[in-house]
């Protein structure tokens, strides 16, 4: 599958679900950065330096002297959501960048104004905005974002798109063999209307891929994690990645967990809270929604600190004694409002057992550091697309909080940070025709 990169040609179009503290971040930053007004500290794929080639031609590049990747001056933006704010009148409510970050690009951003969003109250019941469409079925809600997809495309000139989701977490929806397996049985839900299996991201995914354009799930939903969609990426020939950005907590869990998998030290438990009190924290605040939220940042651990592999350093802790005790936590906390803060206590044990702890406390900025996040995965899907890759993008674990996986076939994914980037580098190095020369062990 390994093929090299077609260069672009025209501009890109990123069409972002959810106009709210993220995606104006990200818009506003991308902007600033293309002024020379700013920096875009954070991103891979304007700042990393990979090696290609061995020996005498070994060589260390920035990705876009490797692989073809869009340029930033290339980038147009486009939005949906259900309060009708402009990017510039958002990015000012979120109160993440200070006024004088925002002025420089104001008229830029005034000119991106939503577009009405596919929008249930009961998948998010804590946002109230009325910029919504109005659909009678699940397909209505396909068909009008199609449209929304072609209208932008006519009007900016892009020539190609992404889509990318960075609203709030919806409702858990459970998999549903029915309805989730089979891309024909997923469609007759839509025009049946079954709002339970049917997730309004469900919506914005399925009319993506049916317009030619990459879908990249920024929250934890089910949304693509689904064989019908996996089947609709394979039909349409096009990337998909998710799931949920890989940013405060989860990236340190994924980081730390290594040191103690690698030192072969034991783990009795790991207690992770967390506090944010912006858009995101209000919606979790609500336990449907903050279960979908659970199941991702859950996941990290047990994929890195195996108790099978090593049953004397993970078997302990649970009531059961099977595995070491993980919980984790997420509190709204409006005072904090994007500054969230995570606490991790780590209970682990040395050499015959003696007990030590761990405190990390982590006092990050939730969409500074997802902004970055959200330009690398736009331009490397977008370089995926061109390079003739599709179905579900494992090389972008390495952004991800639960990365997808064929859970159908019992395949476990990839949560080691450093093997994640491994995977990244591969996948860099071939859609650059070099040989993809790492190994991940």
């Amino acid at each position: 599958m390994a093929e090299k990169a077609k260069a672009p040609n025209g501009k890109l179009g990123v069409m972002i679900v959810g106009l709210g503290a993220v995606s104006t971040t990200f818009i506003t930053g991308v902007m600033m950065t293309r002024k020379g007004l700013a920096k875009p500290v954070g991103s891979m794929t304007q700042y990393d330096k990979i090696r290609v080639g061995r020996g005498a031609d070994k060589k260390y590049l920035k990705y876009k002297d490797i692989v073809p990747l869009a340029d930033l001056n290339d980038i147009e933006f486009a939005a949906w959501d259900v309060y009708p704010a402009n990017a510039y009148e958002s990015a000012l409510n979120a109160e993440v960048l200070k006024e004088k970050d925002i002025e420089p690009v104001k008229e830029e951003l005034i000119k991106i104004k939503p577009l009405k969003a596919a929008f249930d109250r009961n998948y998010a019941k804590r946002l109230d905005g009325d910029n919504v469409k109005d659909a009678k079925t699940r397909w209505d809600m396909v068909e009008q974002i199609r449209e929304d997809i072609r209208n932008f495309k006519k009007e900016s000139g892009v020539e190609r798109i992404v889509v990318l989701w960075a609203a709030s977490t919806e409702v858990y929806v459970p998999i549903n063999e029915k309805v989730h397996y089979k891309l024909e049985d997923l469609e007759k839900a839509m025009k049946e209307n079954d709002v339970e299996n049917v997730a309004p991201s469900m919506c914005y995914a399925y009319a993506a891929l049916k317009e030619g354009a990459p879908f990249i799930m920024g929250a934890p939903n089910t949304t693509v994690d689904i064989p019908a969609m996996w089947e609709l990426a394979e039909q349409t020939k096009l990337p998909i990645a998710g799931k949920d950005f890989k940013t405060g907590q989860t990236l340190v869990k994924s980081g730390f967990a290594p040191i103690i998998g690698t030192r072969c030290l034991g783990l009795n438990g790991w207690f992770s809270t967390n506090i944010l009190g912006n858009r995101d924290g209000l919606v979790l605040d609500e336990p449907a929604n903050f279960r979908t939220k659970e199941v991702s940042k859950l996941s990290t651990l047990e994929s890195i600190l195996v108790p099978e592999e090593q049953p004397d350093l993970y078997g302990h802790g649970n009531d059961e004694d099977t595995q070491y005790y993980h919980k984790v936590r997420i509190n709204y906390y409006p005072p904090r409002n994007d500054n969230k803060e995570g606490w991790d206590n780590i209970d682990i044990f040395g050499w015959m057992g003696y007990p030590m702890q761990i405190k990390i406390n982590f006092l990050c900025r939730d969409s500074i550091l997802a902004a970055p996040l959200c330009l690398d995965l736009v331009l490397l899907s977008d370089l995926a697309a061109r390079a003739g890759r599709y179905g579900t993008q494992r090389f972008l674990s390495f952004f991800l909080k639960s990365p997808q996986h064929d859970y159908t076939e019992d395949e476990v994914p990839v949560n080691h940070l450093f093997q994640q980037y491994v995977m990244l580098k591969n996948a860099i190095r071939e859609m650059g025709g070099y040989e993809a020369d790492e190994e991940i062990d």
